[in-house]
């Protein structure tokens, strides 16, 4: 390795801090920059009614290789961290649904055993579940031409039934985008790494603490301890070569001006294309659609709890179900007795209701679901949506790379060329990927 350089990464999401890590660990001297005064850009903690939560509920799994090594790199416990639960798709008795869960066998054994053992699911919706799983397993999960994942349903006769319930729910919460306008191609990525591969890569991982105190700070702490900076509260304005090195325009007008050898840009889309306005690489980041999330907290007495973790809930708009995952917080954290998080993906039409009408649905939803009817009055209820949570992840999407023509300036994020969608896991391998080259760079 050549001497130290002095890297700046723009942004301290789970990309940002992926790439700070692995540039520290490589000598380097990283400055950590961060608009925001909480670290972990779309999955970060925010304060809520007095608590420390989430902006989202997020669920990881575990075929997420790049972010379990990374949690160990900078000393988390992963798990203590995270709750480990089998595959398991399960609704609550009012949903009409299934309870498909997979036992801890060896794959694909576990995938055959959950298959026989699922109620809900009639003779005919398990062998459309088998032939499916079977001739992506034969094709190696690659399709010659990428469609949506309806046609991909529909060209493998997948049953209603199993649309609704699973195909449909997992499509949704995987690439946060509608099967019908969903790339069949990173939907097939998602099954090959997870009920396509070991066991262990398919189970559930729910974060027991907020998302900040997961990953964002302990690599920070990670990055200080090797002589690195974190900057919080300074937006990057501008970013100019200057004589073979770049310079930072600072929001901080107290901010000391430095030169950086190398820059890492790992901010969302739409700041990281405005950064590279006028320079070499300003075509490198194209427009993209996006999609929004939305998480609606619920609060009741201490005491009320589900059965399991989370369940899955049939979301159906014609009667104002909007949430498709229920999950009890206690059961994570038991600071956090009798709150329930509710996701609402792809949710456009269910956040024009507004934020007191979309709770008040999701409570009726759940006391019907779940055949509570004390949970139609929470104590209070907080709806969170981001508006640009995800890309629309469509058919044949063209994703940048993280190599720019700019030698010593990267780019990462989740939405950077990979095989996954959105998620924290294309993230994080972005951002290691983006430090990867840098080293690459000042090795030459």
């Amino acid at each position: 390795m050549s001497d130290a350089k002095k890297i700046a990464v723009v942004g301290a999401g789970w990309a940002g801090c992926a790439a700070a890590v692995e540039l520290a660990s490589a000598g380097h001297a990283v400055t950590l920059f961060e608009s925001s005064r909480t670290l972990g850009g779309r999955a970060r903690a925010v304060e809520i009614q007095g608590q420390v939560l989430d902006n989202g509920q997020h669920i990881l799994l575990g075929a997420y290789s790049a972010t379990l090594s990374l949690l160990i790199t900078i000393g988390v416990e992963a798990d203590q961290a995270l709750l480990r639960l089998p595959l398991q798709m399960r609704y609550p008795a009012g949903c009409d649904g299934m309870d498909f869960v997979a036992p801890r066998l060896p794959a694909p054994l576990h995938m055959l055993i959950a298959l026989l053992r699922a109620s809900g699911l009639t003779g005919a919706d398990k062998m459309a579940l088998a032939r499916f799983s079977t001739t992506a397993r034969w094709m190696e999960w690659r399709l010659h031409t990428d469609c949506s994942v309806s046609e991909l349903l529909e060209r493998y006769d997948q049953t209603e039934r199993l649309i609704k319930l699973m195909w449909q729910p997992l499509c949704i919460a995987a690439l946060n985008t509608p099967p019908e306008r969903a790339s069949a191609q990173i939907f097939l990525n998602v099954l090959r790494d997870s009920l396509g591969a070991q066991r262990a890569a398919s189970d559930m991982l729910l974060p027991r603490t907020n998302l900040t105190s997961l990953l964002p700070q302990q690599a920070a702490n990670f990055v200080a301890a090797r002589n690195g900076a974190i900057q919080t509260g300074c937006t990057v304005q501008t970013i100019t070569a200057h004589d073979q090195k770049w310079a930072l325009g600072l929001s901080n007008a107290e901010a000391a001006e430095e030169l950086f050898d190398g820059v890492v840009i790992a901010t969302p889309a739409t700041t990281a294309a405005s950064l590279l306005a006028g320079s070499a690489a300003e075509a490198h980041i194209p427009a993209f659609n996006y999609e929004p999330i939305t998480t609606c907290y619920l609060q009741y007495p201490a005491g009320t709890r589900l059965s399991a973790p989370f369940f899955a809930l049939t979301d159906d708009e014609a009667l104002g179900h909007w949430g498709q995952f229920v999950f009890d917080r206690g059961q994570l954290d038991s600071t956090q007795d009798g709150l329930f998080a509710v996701v609402v993906s792809v949710s456009t039409t269910a956040i024009e209701l507004g934020q007191e009408a979309l709770s008040a649905a999701i409570a009726q939803q759940l006391a019907q679901a779940l055949q509570m009817p004390q949970l139609t009055a929470p104590l209070w209820s907080k709806v969170i949506t981001d508006k640009r949570a995800t890309f629309s992840c469509a058919p044949g999407l063209q994703r940048p790379t993280e190599k720019t023509v700019l030698s010593h300036l990267v780019i990462a994020g989740d939405y950077v060329a990979s095989d996954y969608p959105a998620t924290l896991e294309s993230a994080v391998r972005s951002g290691v990927k983006a430090a990867d080259l840098l080293n690459q760079h000042f090795d030459d």
